[in-house]
């Protein structure tokens, strides 16, 4: 059995996964963490997930790490070394890496007598074209700052992909896909024969998509007018980080409450749902032309996997481009093909498990 661990500054998500049964073990999330009532430390989490795996010791331990920077390209056994090299890119990821290094840290101390293996969300998008990940500002000071589209999800794309040929029988190296991933944070990638040739999220995960709570694109002059206009550094980052998104436009960050309301009448969340997919059509637009032929569009995560609605209103008018949702179909639960018939693009929602893809790549070390 493999335990996966996804941690955070305040909390420490786990699941026990066996590669073989993916139904098998079980899951949970020590919250908290460093609060009054909650674990002092990781390394107190730690013990408490140790104990309700009643004290086994698992056979590997996976960590998703959100940034690998252009170092970790691959899945990568945890030493010494690579976990100061991970701490050292949290000036990439100051919101996440800093909390995968403690749980690393923690589980080390914890499970030390196993294998440790990091997987990272940068990492399938490490090989985007330069035409993909290059920024078009002063070459030397994005050399010294290791600025350029990074991409995130990749975990769950690259699962997703896999999952997307074997839905539709063909193999992934002649697949192109558009793959959306839909939940509290949003994304959407080209996939061209198994490879991201392009993304939305950049050198953070704010760029693209309309997010629960974040912006997404915007005028990058945006940032330095509200600070001009007595917003400090800060505030603006507090505003396009966690006041923005579904959120900013009309006060809930939740889909299903946003779809609800939009059922209701409400002209703010009607407005934040219409932004939302509208974005979403724009890119699905967009990377239909950068792959050239599209095989698929491929919904994903929360909101890509049970929002019906979503699916419906960001596909809507692409008929002529063969992109066309079967009503029937669209209502339906788990992995299938929801486009119509004599639609020459399929569409598809495939549940995503990033935990099982991570327990595949410790299962590769451990091999």
């Amino acid at each position: 059995m493999i335990l996966v661990l996804n941690s955070g500054s305040s909390s420490i998500k786990y699941r026990l996964v066996d590669p073989a049964d993916p139904g098998a073990g079980g899951k949970g999330v020590v919250e908290r963490i460093g609060e009054a009532d909650g674990p002092a430390d990781h390394t107190e989490a730690l013990r408490a997930v140790f104990e309700d795996l009643s004290g086994g010791t698992p056979d590997g331990v996976g960590h998703r790490v959100v940034h690998g920077g252009d170092r970790f390209v691959r899945p990568t056994l945890l030493d010494d070394d690579t976990v100061a090299a991970i701490r050292d890119l949290t000036p990439l990821a100051p919101l996440h890496n800093p909390g995968a290094v403690a749980g690393i840290e923690a589980a080390r101390a914890t499970f030390g007598d196993v294998p440790h293996v990091a997987v990272f969300d940068t990492a399938f998008h490490s090989d985007l074209p330069p035409v993909a990940a290059t920024y078009a500002i002063d070459r030397e000071v994005a050399a010294r700052h290791g600025i350029r589209r990074y991409g995130f999800h990749g975990i769950s794309v690259e699962y997703v992909a896999g999952r997307t040929a074997a839905l539709l029988d063909r193999p992934l190296a002649d697949l192109n896909l558009v793959v959306l991933h839909l939940g509290n944070g949003a994304s959407v990638t080209a996939v061209h024969g198994g490879r991201s040739v392009e993304t939305s999220m950049g050198f953070t995960p704010l760029e693209g998509l309309v997010m629960g709570t974040r912006c997404g694109d915007l005028d990058p002059a945006l940032p330095g007018f509200l600070e001009r206009a007595g917003l400090s550094p800060s505030e603006v980052d507090t505003l396009l980080q966690h006041r923005s998104g579904l959120a900013g436009l009309c006060g809930d960050n939740d889909m299903r409450t946003v779809e609800r309301r939009r059922a209701e009448g409400d002209e703010a969340a009607t407005l934040a749902f219409d932004v939302y997919c509208h974005r979403i059509r724009r890119y699905v637009g967009a990377y239909h032309a950068t792959l050239g032929r599209l095989d698929a569009v491929v919904f994903t995560a929360g909101i890509g996997e049970n929002s019906s609605a979503v699916r419906t209103a960001s596909l809507a008018g692409l008929e002529g481009w063969g992109i066309a949702v079967d009503p029937d179909r669209n209502d339906g639960r788990g992995a299938r093909v929801i486009s119509r018939d004599d639609a020459r693009v399929a569409v598809c929602v495939v549940p995503t498990d990033e935990e099982h893809a991570i327990a595949e790549a410790v299962t590769g070390f451990l091999a």
